[in-house]
């Protein structure tokens, strides 16, 4: 079996210096969601009010974890949702019912990502002041 190698241009970068650079673009990819994305910037500001309150509601560690972790899948999840929201503009301003479908996926899964971390702060609440 014969194997091709091609060198990309873009993945010659190894050890400190690779490291270096995906943070430099994690960076760049965060500041670009917060200036550009209405929804990550609300969500963000939701994730720094509510990490601190997560300290004071929590009562043990895995219910801090899981009040702080559900706000940052709520993050994780719109970035990739801008990510699939970004592509699909890039090929085409067109309307298409497979780029619908994407985008819609995408809101999909952001909607579950808000449910979730909804449900998690409702309980935790609930576990907090009235249990």
């Amino acid at each position: 079996m014969m194997t091709t190698t091609t060198n990309n241009p873009h993945k010659s970068r190894t050890g400190f210096a690779r490291i270096r650079a995906a943070a430099g673009f994690s960076a760049a990819g965060l500041r670009a969601a917060y200036h550009g994305e209405s929804a990550f910037r609300q969500e963000t500001w939701l994730a720094i009010i509510g990490a601190p309150l997560a300290f004071w509601i929590g009562q043990s560690w895995v219910e801090t974890a899981l009040l702080v972790g559900s706000l940052l899948v709520v993050l994780i999840v719109e970035l990739l949702n801008s990510a699939i929201e970004a592509a699909i503009d890039r090929i085409s301003f067109d309307l298409h019912d497979l780029s619908k479908h994407a985008k819609d996926l995408g809101s999909a899964a952001v909607m579950l990502a808000l449910l979730l971390a909804g449900g998690i702060w409702a309980a935790a609440i609930v576990h907090r002041f009235w249990l």
